[in-house]
């Protein structure tokens, strides 16, 4: 990146843009924080000085403050850790929760520094590299928000972002996020697998998204698929394929995946035949269950940011229920109102989609 290519970007950006950091202080800002910058981040600071909400303030801001969004992506991954993710690189988990965090701290520390560029959103601190992948961070929920930081700047406050992703420079460790073929079942949180379905309809409606999940190669377990049989079957809903996978124990679970075909043709279940038309189906149900309460409206949101909106080609329709997540992930004390607002914010919109036409006007991508 070039000094006037970096000043290009920033002019675009909807915020006040102060005068660039000096050599010196980008070397006290590592030297502090114990950091290095990639090549292209420190010529887009050098460039200029974004300043106001989101953006790190590298010459005035509360050290604290930032010290706290470096630690954010280590201890969110953290979090998981204690909840059950584990990265294989790792080797095998101890037994031990305690322990297996110590591990898992340890080994985070060794992988490089992620860098906050706005809100979330992380370029990973690599000296001497330029077109590293900027990361869309929340816990171990990490996706690549753009192939190099000018393709972000342009995919968050407008430009010709790439359409579909590029050949990415490899980071250790937090690359493993973003390659779905090195992700396992454990590593991916999938739709919540708690029964919601109250009667016959709504069982074999749940029963029928597990379907388009699997057709859009979303994380799908074998527990999900016995859950959801096992749910029918007291419903009322009746097939010999249905009722021998809700009578799967543990052990045979391996055949939940073979008997949940059966289960799909001997319902009848519809899998839209267009990728675009059955990721729709799947953003209007999770916005149901968001609507309904067995869905958390800040997991639903995220779920339909990464695996509706953003694949269905950003539709405006969208928008504002990706903003109410966006608002309620970015939330601090400082904004002077309750977090809670912006779960409120993310079900009303929820339920004003519902209300509307669908796919919501505006909504459909002929190219998704």
């Amino acid at each position: 990146m070039s000094y006037e290519r970096a000043g290009v970007l920033l002019s675009r950006l909807p915020t006040r843009i102060d005068l660039g950091l000096s050599d010196s202080e980008i070397t006290a800002v590592e030297e502090r924080f114990g950091f290095r910058f990639a090549d292209d981040h420190r010529v887009f600071l050098q460039a200029g000085l974004p300043v106001g909400r989101g953006w790190p303030d590298w010459r005035n801001g509360d050290p604290k403050d930032l010290q706290g969004r470096l630690d954010w992506p280590r201890e969110g991954v953290l979090f998981d850790v204690g909840h059950g993710f584990w990265y294989r690189g790792w080797g095998v988990r101890p037994q031990d929760r305690q322990e297996a965090l110590a591990v898992a701290d340890a080994r985070l520390r060794e992988a490089p520094q992620l860098v906050p560029v706005f809100s979330h959103r992380y370029l990973p601190g690599i000296a001497g590299v330029t077109g590293l992948p900027v990361l869309s961070v929340y816990q171990s929920d990490i996706i690549c928000y753009g192939n190099d930081l000018t393709d972000y700047l342009h995919h968050e406050f407008g430009g010709p972002a790439h359409d579909s992703p590029c050949a990415r420079l490899h980071v250790p460790f937090w690359s493993h996020f973003l390659n779905s073929s090195d992700v396992t079942a454990e590593d991916l949180a999938g739709t919540p697998v708690d029964p919601y379905a109250t009667d016959a309809e709504e069982a074999v409606e749940h029963l029928r998204m597990l379907a388009i999940e699997q057709h859009l190669r979303r994380d799908v377990g074998a527990d999900q698929l016995v859950q959801a049989a096992l749910t029918a079957v007291v419903l009322g809903v009746d097939s010999p394929g249905l009722r021998a996978l809700a009578d799967l124990t543990r052990r045979d679970r391996a055949q939940a995946f073979e008997l949940f075909a059966r289960v799909v043709a001997e319902l009848d279940l519809v899998i839209p035949g267009q990728q675009a038309e059955a990721r729709w189906a799947l953003v209007r149900w999770w916005l149901r269950l968001i609507v309904g309460g067995s869905l958390n409206a800040y997991r639903g949101g995220l779920l339909i940011w990464h695996e509706g909106w953003d694949l269905l080609g950003r539709p405006d329709a969208l928008q504002p229920l990706i903003g109410w997540t966006s608002e309620y992930e970015g939330w601090t004390d400082a904004w002077g109102m309750p977090r809670e607002t912006f779960t409120e914010r993310i079900i009303t919109e929820a339920r004003s989609l519902l209300d509307g036409p669908w796919p919501p006007t505006n909504g459909t991508n002929e190219n998704a």
